[in-house]
């Protein structure tokens, strides 16, 4: 029997898991009842686990000697009030899976399911991470703290995944080199000097410099940036003032950068104090504060062609889609960085009704259940054969 056809036969138990930790999402560093789950789901297929790994974490092996390859998802939800009128709809107020970690939690959970009955040589680790898409009090995510607990001991490959909300269901898309951007985030404040609407000569107004500000933003990446280099710079927030008739004293601005190198993260972070010291010509200031996020993911081309390769014996070729970097950031990247990796996207899109990530109406076709389970599963079979 193919492990697709293994997977399919687990599929209403890998949708219920699935189901339970939408229900009952936690934020990072916060996600108790789901690592528990999770461990007590892992020691009764006969892992060996450790809890509370980096907090929150799980780590699971099963197997023995070398080579050791790990197999990562991330646990956490977001601080969204699910709008979905749905049975599994989350229960906890402000909180929601809205990014599809619960999807993979899951599919890592049907993976060990069928790995358990597998036979290979060296052995498996799965890393149940917390807080991908946030920090501790230090700013660090939950990737890194994993690393420092000692999860990628001994790990000579890892693999990971995420759902993707814009590719068709069941498709599998990855590329070797980059193929998710660093990602920064930056704040920054105009600072002017406030006073009446009706006398605006008496100010220096922080919302007229914005303006400037916003479009000395916007032509980074056309202006400043080569062509031929990857960047991204969008602004999120922009918060002034608290009445019609008043001209502010400050605005503040924030958004996130990504790019594909060091290079051009550099010139990135040398262009947003250019654009904010605009402030200066009319008379203003500012401060800015840039915040590290992700670095660049980068896959190892060997891992990537045996997932497509994996794909197309179990699926077939069509199910492979254009492979290309994208712009968004995992702290997957945290261990690609140290040892060889494989990330790649399994296609979640409901057909005729696209659910983006981190919307209150973020939802997935459960189809791609099944898929994302056995392309896991056969690749780290295959990797220890």
């Amino acid at each position: 029997m193919s492990m697709k056809e293994k997977a399919y036969r687990i599929n209403d138990l890998v949708r219920e898991y699935r189901r339970d930790f939408h229900m009952y999402p936690e934020l990072g560093f916060q996600e108790r009842r789901t690592s528990e789950k999770v461990a007590t789901i892992l020691e009764g297929l006969g892992y060996r686990v450790r809890r509370g790994v980096a907090r929150t974490g799980v780590v699971a092996e099963i197997g023995n000697g070398k080579p050791v390859i790990a197999i990562r998802a991330d646990m956490d939800a977001l601080p969204i009030q699910e709008a979905n009128d749905v049975p599994y709809a989350s229960k906890t107020p402000g909180v929601m899976h809205a990014c599809g970690h619960d999807a993979h939690t899951a599919i890592a959970l049907g993976a060990a399911t069928l790995l358990k009955e597998e036979q290979f040589s060296g052995t498996v680790r799965f890393l149940f991470q917390p807080s991908e898409d946030g920090d501790d009090e230090e700013g660090v995510s939950g990737a890194p703290r994993m690393i420092e607990a000692g999860a990628l001991e001994n790990v000579q490959a890892i693999l990971g995944l995420h759902v993707e909300a814009g590719t068709e269901a069941g498709a599998i898309r990855t590329c070797p080199g980059m193929f998710l951007a660093g990602a920064d985030l930056f704040e920054g404040a105009i600072l002017g000097v406030g006073g009446h609407g009706g006398a605006p000569h008496e100010t220096i107004d922080p919302i007229y410099i914005a303006s400037h500000v916003i479009l000395a933003l916007n032509a980074i990446v056309s202006r400043r940036i080569p062509a031929y280099e990857t960047a991204v710079v969008s602004l999120g927030t922009i918060h002034g003032g608290v009445a019609d008739s008043i001209i502010p004293a400050k605005v503040e601005i924030s958004g996130t950068i990504r790019y594909a190198n060091k290079e051009v993260r550099k010139k990135l972070h040398e262009e947003l104090e250019r654009a904010f010291s605009v402030t200066r010509s009319f008379g203003g200031d500012y401060s800015l504060k840039i915040i590290a996020g992700s670095i660049p993911t980068i896959n190892d081309p060997q891992i990537v062609q045996k997932i497509l390769c994996v794909t197309e014996d179990l699926f077939g070729k069509e199910r492979i889609q254009e492979h290309k970097p994208v712009m968004y950031g995992d702290d997957f990247a945290n261990y690609a960085q140290l040892v060889p990796a494989g990330f790649f996207f399994v296609g979640c899109a409901i057909k005729g009704d696209l659910r983006r990530h981190h919307d209150p109406h973020f939802d997935i076709d459960e189809s791609c259940l099944p898929v994302g389970v056995a392309v896991l599963a056969e690749t780290a079979r295959r990797m220890l054969s």
